[in-house]
């Protein structure tokens, strides 16, 4: 007899790019009803109908107001998601060191995570079961990932020096794994929102950042962490900021990552057969696929996709919302 399996949960991931230029501008365009980004970003969502989904680019603010009234327009808009996660991202935090090796200690560069602001670009997750526990691995240091591939000055001293090095956090944004209670048992999330691997120097550090904290998670899996991992049932969403094979990051390591045994790649497409994520052609980029929702082997792919549908009227709503797609994966577990 064949083994039995639950009924699907739809998980995405999205880079919104709702983050606004200063604290709490977000807020007021949430609020109001009244901004094209913010309605046609939830358009899409509501559309997708997601279970759990991981939504980048939204401004933290201490108090969860943003993440609140993103779930409470998401339910005006048709789609209601009972529970809200939120924490605290590297962007912004600044530490009054120089973290860019430009004689400067407060630019928006001179963080923890790039950002303007403490919390700006942030992530949410939204989900329709429990979110009942977490591990958030946002202070976790670079140098203490096993076999950092931290940069260096020509000399080999470390760029841009050891002082910056010895508090630098391996997350550009965060690092979470949470546990959502499905009503076929609990499901890890794990979840990120990776650095751009370009606006550097020679040393690469932001390449070289990018491609650890994508195998942060195979770190993480393989039991190579002072953290107890998940044994099954795990999917990882999110931003990689990296394509398998284009652009100027490390792409070797995100194929190592879709081909190395942790994760099942769907490889989902938008209704044009294609498997990009984001379309950076206005800035000279082009094409790129950056954003992943990677089950476990142990979970069994039912359907997913990039959203981006043959219908040419959703055409001016996906380009208002954000220059990146929607990803989703339809999974069963077994029972």
């Amino acid at each position: 007899m064949g083994a039995a399996w639950a009924e699907p949960i739809r998980i995405a991931t999205y880079n919104t790019e709702l983050s606004r230029r200063a604290p709490g501008l977000l807020i007021r365009d949430l609020r109001d009803g009244k901004d094209p980004q913010v309605a046609a970003v939830l358009s899409v969502i509501a559309h997708v109908a997601p279970d759990v989904i991981v939504l980048q680019g939204i401004d933290y603010d201490y108090g969860g107001v943003a993440a609140d009234e993103l779930r409470t327009a998401l339910s005006a808009a048709g789609h209601q998601m009972a529970h809200v996660f939120t924490r605290p991202p590297n962007a912004g935090l600044r530490t009054g060191l120089d973290h860019t090796g430009n004689g400067y200690t407060d630019n928006a560069g001179d963080a923890q995570g790039y950002g303007r602001f403490t919390g700006e670009g942030g992530m949410v997750v939204l989900s329709r079961y429990p979110i009942t526990s977490f591990v958030d691995f946002t202070e976790f240091l670079w140098a203490d990932l096993p076999d950092a591939d931290l940069p260096t000055h020509p000399d080999g001293t470390p760029f841009p020096s050891a002082e910056v090095q010895a508090i630098q956090r391996l997350s550009s944004l965060s690092h979470w794994d949470l546990s959502i209670d499905t009503p076929d048992g609990p499901l890890h999330l794990l979840t990120y929102h990776a650095t751009p691997p370009v606006f550097d120097g020679p040393e690469d550090r932001n390449g070289r950042r990018n491609k650890d904290e994508l195998l942060f998670w195979t770190r993480y899996l393989n039991g190579d962490l002072p953290f107890v991992p998940p044994t099954g049932r795990y999917v990882l969403a999110g931003d990689a900021n990296l394509d398998p094979d284009h652009g100027d990051g490390q792409s070797h390591a995100m194929a190592a990552t879709l081909t190395g045994g942790l994760f099942t790649d769907p490889a989902q497409t938008g209704a044009d057969g294609a498997t990009y994520t984001a379309d950076w052609r206005e800035i000279g980029v082009g094409l790129m696929r950056v954003d992943y929702v990677l089950p476990a082997p142990d979970l069994r792919v039912t359907d997913g996709g990039v959203f981006r549908p043959a219908d040419p009227e959703w055409a001016d709503t996906i380009a208002r919302a954000s220059r990146h797609n929607l990803v989703w994966v339809d999974v069963e577990m077994p029972r």
